[in-house]
């Protein structure tokens, strides 16, 4: 069990967390025709959309109640009014999302009581959904930002069943995690079908942010799951929660509709894929279909193929809670070992993690654990550290902006995990060091070297 470490330096340097409100942008966009709004200064929501835009290269819609200093110190209700009035009448969305920053968190700023007021104030607005969120930016991370999104989503969004009423077994409603990409979610979506099951993701970022161009521009999110859909998740089967940080939003869920729930907290690796496999069919009544099979039989020979250059390998990872565990796992699965390990928040899975302890700092704090590491895990920040250290870096997580096709990074079943093998697998090939031929050449010309004359007798 790793030991969870919390750095206590005087600042951050090379910042590995990311906050809150970034976190429940990002699970908004995951929701068809909906306007996520940060109720904070410009700035907070100018850094949060060049984020996105740089890691995801589509255009992202994100609004701002533009607080002022004075607006800031009086309360910002009108500021969330007026920003709520002028998006319905610009953009027209099903959905507003409003999160809090770190200013108007510290000010003390009411959002539920500030929804409710503008709900009496203007019954125009009865057929737009408002979803408010406490997402303070001086705490948590990430992830906490995500998770907290969705389970408010399903609060808020989210019908009881009426009584009596008999669930859809071909149904399942599935809880996507912040480390999953749209890419991720289109391969799950894929394999639950497989089975005769139909899912409803929340959030679906693999509708609105996979990177297609759209017949016609909208302001709003143009793609994931509706309104209508959420609402109807209450009449699903079963629930899947994909990684710990969506326990509370699937107790949640559970708590208000009755459908249960199972909790995977991986789904790269064999066991873990083989878990995802047995849950489906347990779930769908069904065999693993043929293709599944064919693709563990690839994933078993590639890990055959690759355990020559994972084995004994010292890796340093830089992640999110789920993700340094879902990848952290796979890894130690593989024969390297989990050296370093820094994450951004706590949670309950960091004890899982396979390594001795795990730190919640920065890259720096991450850059000084893998001086002698032969592979760095971790975003595009971490590129002048891997540098420094003449280690290869494999880019996972957000932001991801200094290479193409991010958005469609596949990591999860059989299929993502034999990829996977392939993908870092070279990178450990590229680095190894051919010997110098110069030198060798130069050893084999002295004349020790040479073969003496033979002897006469």
């Amino acid at each position: 069990m790793a030991q969870i470490v919390t750095s206590t330096k005087s600042c951050t340097v090379n910042p590995l967390r990311m906050s809150q409100p970034l976190g429940a942008a990002l699970a908004l966009m995951g929701l068809r025709n909906c306007m996520p709004l940060l109720h904070g200064s410009q700035g907070c929501t100018s850094f949060g959309l060049v984020l996105f835009v740089r890691h995801f290269r589509e255009s992202i819609p994100l609004q701002t109640t533009a607080m002022s200093e004075v607006a800031t110190v009086l309360g910002g209700f009108e500021n969330v009014e007026q920003a709520i009035v002028n998006i319905v009448g610009r953009t027209k969305p099903d959905v507003i999302g409003i999160c809090t920053t770190g200013v108007t968190e510290i000010k003390g700023d009411d959002l539920d009581g500030y929804i409710k007021d503008v709900r009496k104030k203007h019954p125009e607005l009865a057929h737009v959904a408002l979803v408010p969120v406490s997402t303070p930016d001086f705490k948590g991370a990430f992830e906490d930002g995500f998770a907290a999104t969705v389970t408010r989503i399903v609060e808020y969004l989210v019908d009881a069943p009426a009584e009596g009423a008999t669930p859809d077994a071909g149904k399942i409603n599935v809880l996507a995690g912040s480390h999953l990409t749209p890419g991720d979610i289109d391969e799950l979506r894929d394999i639950i079908e497989a089975f005769g099951l139909t899912p409803t993701f929340l959030p679906d970022i693999s509708g609105s942010l996979d990177g297609h161009v759209p017949d016609d521009f909208t302001p709003t999110t143009h793609g994931g799951v509706s309104v209508a859909e959420v609402a109807a998740m209450g009449g699903a089967g079963h629930t899947l929660a994909l990684g710990e940080q969506m326990r509370k939003a699937a107790v949640a869920l559970e708590t208000k509709t009755g459908v249960p729930f199972t909790l995977l907290s991986r789904f790269t690796g064999l066991a873990a894929a083989d878990e995802l496999m047995a849950t489906l069919a347990r779930i769908s009544g069904r065999p693993v279909p043929p293709k599944y099979r064919r693709q563990r039989s690839q994933l078993v020979d590639a890990m055959l193929d690759g355990h020559f250059y994972f084995g004994g390998k010292n890796v340093a990872i830089g992640a999110e809670p789920d993700m340094l565990l879902n990848i952290g796992g796979w890894l130690a699965d593989m024969g390297c070992t989990v050296s370093a390990a820094v994450t951004s928040t706590t949670s309950p899975v960091l004890a899982q993690v396979p390594t001795d302890e795990v730190l919640v700092g920065d890259l720096e704090d991450l850059e000084r654990r893998a001086e002698d590491c032969d592979l760095l895990v971790t975003h595009s920040h971490g590129r002048q550290a891997a540098e420094r250290l003449g280690v290869p870096l494999f880019r996972m997580g957000l932001p991801m902006f200094d290479r193409l096709g991010a958005a469609h990074q596949v990591v999860v079943g059989y299929r993502g995990t034999r990829d996977l093998i392939f993908a870092i697998g070279n990178l450990f090939i590229a680095n190894i060091k051919e010997p110098d031929v110069n030198s060798w050449r130069s050893a084999s010309a002295r004349p020790d070297q040479t073969d003496a004359p033979a002897t006469a007798h």
